[in-house]
């Protein structure tokens, strides 16, 4: 349509284009994202020929693009005025949009192409909390001697969490026990832990070095949360020495739990101390075997960036030598 308003002839383009509603939202982005870079430049310039230049496509090409989204959108962007061009309040609204959007792509862009960058890149590692005090720092530590400006998001979790994450993204690989059985999964051994019966200091077993976990049957039993690793191992554990444990407290880090028993509130099976706590006995376990296998896990055919790469095979390539892991010896 068009009108006249200080002597000149003003077109506004518009079009039927699908009405409020006709589209789900997540198709409009489809529909018209391959259009509003060019929309966004002819918006800055107000004048087709140039931005068409800007863009390095023929002038024709981008009038014909700003009149299809017009048509798509069913609203007037531009008010056209010769050669050159106007936003309409539509347009101006639209714009602003627009730039905040294509901004934000921009950003998201560069940050992963940080992220995947060989020297500088991210690699996103969760652990056991287990793990937390001495083990991953000293392994992050050695890695970095090599690849200096490989940055990290850490997490540290339980093992059914951190595989979730894995699957939502959020993570790249994982040490984790017990180690993974799943379709989607890679999994590597990579070492042994001893777990041992920890005990109050004035317990009637504190004296000994060595005992049967059977020993320990009418004991209350301080333990993680269900859905922990280690709990299922306590679990399994226990039924194989002939007996379900009675559960006196459950919590989610095993140095509080350390704590509750050195308080005198009951035993627990967990892996050795960082730092020795007074107030509690590890007493090693001969029947049954008490031990956790520590292996890390990845989502298979999922493409690594080169940090996550090299990391991977660091990790690989220190199987059985895991600082602070406790693994066993043979007798």
């Amino acid at each position: 349509m068009s009108y006249r308003g200080n002597g000149k002839d003003i077109h506004v383009t518009s079009g039927p284009g699908p009405g409020p509603g006709e589209l789900p939202a997540e198709e409009w982005a489809a529909l018209l994202s391959p259009r509003l870079a060019q929309f966004a430049a002819v918006a800055r310039h107000e004048h087709i020929t140039q931005a068409a230049r800007d863009l390095g496509v023929p002038q024709s090409t981008l009038s014909r693009a700003m009149a299809r989204l017009e048509a798509d959108l069913g609203v007037a962007l531009l008010a056209r005025h010769g050669r050159t061009v106007s936003l309409t309040p539509a347009g101006r609204a639209f714009a602003r949009s627009v730039e905040r959007s294509l901004g934000e792509i921009g950003r998201a862009a560069e940050a992963v192409r940080a992220d995947a960058d060989p020297a500088a890149g991210k690699v996103a590692f969760g652990f056991l909390h287990t793990m937390g005090p001495e083990t991953v720092p000293a392994l992050i530590r050695e890695f970095r001697e090599d690849h200096p400006r490989v940055r990290f998001a850490l997490v540290q979790s339980y093992g059914e969490d951190m595989i979730e994450r894995m699957r939502l993204g959020e993570l790249d690989l994982c040490l984790t026990s017990p180690i993974p059985e799943a379709p989607d999964l890679v999994t590597r051994r990579l070492d042994e832990q001893r777990l041992f019966l920890v005990v109050p200091a004035g317990h009637r077993l504190a004296g000994r070095k060595r005992v049967r976990l059977a020993e320990a049957a009418d004991e209350p039993f301080v333990t993680l949360e269900p859905g922990y690793g280690l709990r299922k191992l306590t679990d399994v554990l226990c039924a194989r020495a002939g007996f379900i444990p009675k559960i006196a407290f459950e919590g989610e880090e095993p140095e509080t739990l350390r704590g509750l028993v050195a308080a005198g509130l009951g035993v627990a099976l967990l892996p050795p101390p960082m730092v020795p706590r007074p107030g509690a006995r590890d007493l090693a376990v001969t029947a049954p075997r008490a031990v956790r296998e520590i292996g890390v896990a990845w989502l298979a055919g999922h493409p690594d960036t080169r940090p996550v790469a090299d990391f991977k095979r660091f990790l690989l390539g220190r199987r059985g030598r895991f600082a602070g892991t406790g693994r066993t010896t043979a007798g």
